[in-house]
């Protein structure tokens, strides 16, 4: 990469926010027109467990930390595999072509304003279920919201 910093992993994490009433948190990509997301994130080292990469992504996106009172992070014991966007592959090492993503949930008390990570994210909005999986840009994203009445408690 040009400006020095280290190449991502190819290692992410897709994390569906909502509430036990299935509304789901969509956060609007600051990089890319009218693309909603749920929250995501590549680990920062190889070795770093999935879950503490979910957990600090939630973070950093949102602010939102998923040990509060009400909260409940769950690893749905899902991956996707898919074709790095062409312009994003820069971001890479060179030959990375393919992201392996782990999917998770974390149940939230109710819908609630979160803080946005300007760089990352410009607006937000709670859906439900169905009409977020509408909403997401990216298919594996709105697959993940269909199948989210699945991995309820």
């Amino acid at each position: 990469m040009s400006s020095g910093r280290p190449f991502k992993i190819p290692e992410s994490v897709l994390v569906v926010i909502h509430t036990p009433d299935l509304q789901v948190l969509l956060i609007q990509r600051a990089d890319a027109d009218l693309h909603w997301q749920s929250v995501t994130g590549s680990k920062d080292t190889l070795d770093e467990p999935f879950e503490l990469t979910a957990a600090r992504e939630v973070w950093e996106e949102t602010g939102l930390a998923v040990q509060a009172p009400g909260c409940q992070l769950r690893d749905w014991g899902l991956e996707n595999v898919y074709d790095i966007w062409p312009q994003w592959r820069h971001r890479y090492a060179p030959g990375v072509v393919r992201n392996r993503e782990r999917l998770f949930g974390l149940t939230v008390p109710t819908a609630q304003t979160v803080r946005l990570n300007p760089r990352e994210h410009v607006a937000q909005r709670w859906l439900p279920w169905r009409e977020a999986a509408d909403q997401c840009f990216s298919p594996s994203n709105a697959e993940a919201c269909l199948m989210l009445p699945r991995f309820l408690p």
